[in-house]
């Protein structure tokens, strides 16, 4: 139980440190147009830059699903990706709808990959409620600005 448990930790520490990279990186291409766009932004690029961080974060929770599907596949828990996928889907969004379970040496994954998605969905909630939040800032500044002339 204690090497399922490592795996399942390793798994994990894998998935903060990918999703790290699509936090960053989606902060910093935000960053970025928030500064080439300092005057303010039209409607549409802020429903395109609200769109883009959200598809972004989102790619980073699939790619994580398809990540411990993956494991599942290499542990030999499934004979099939989609199935697998299916499952890992399941555990990562906290469902737990148990018509598809794994072996007893392996149910620990189970919980593990739950927690691992309660943390990103948490996590890119963050980074989507600061950009609906920066948005809501600019467009705020931009209806004043307006009002003043």
């Amino acid at each position: 139980m204690l090497v399922h448990l490592l795996i399942g930790l390793a798994m994990l520490l894998l998935c903060l440190m990918l999703q790290s990279v699509f936090v960053t990186t989606c902060l910093r291409w935000y960053a970025r147009f928030r500064i080439e766009h300092s005057r303010g932004s039209t409607r549409l690029q802020d429903f395109g830059l609200l769109s883009i961080t959200m598809m972004l974060m989102m790619l980073g929770n699939l790619t994580q699903i398809g990540m411990w599907a993956a494991l599942f596949m290499l542990i030999g828990e499934f004979d099939s990706f989609i199935t697998a996928f299916y499952h890992s889907g399941v555990n990562y969004a906290g469902l737990g709808y148990g018509d598809i379970v794994m072996s007893e040496d392996w149910r620990l994954f189970g919980p593990l990959e739950a927690a691992n998605g309660v943390i990103m969905f948490g996590l890119s909630t963050a980074v989507m409620t600061a950009a609906v939040m920066d948005v809501i800032k600019y467009s705020k500044a931009r209806l004043l600005g307006s009002t003043e002339s």
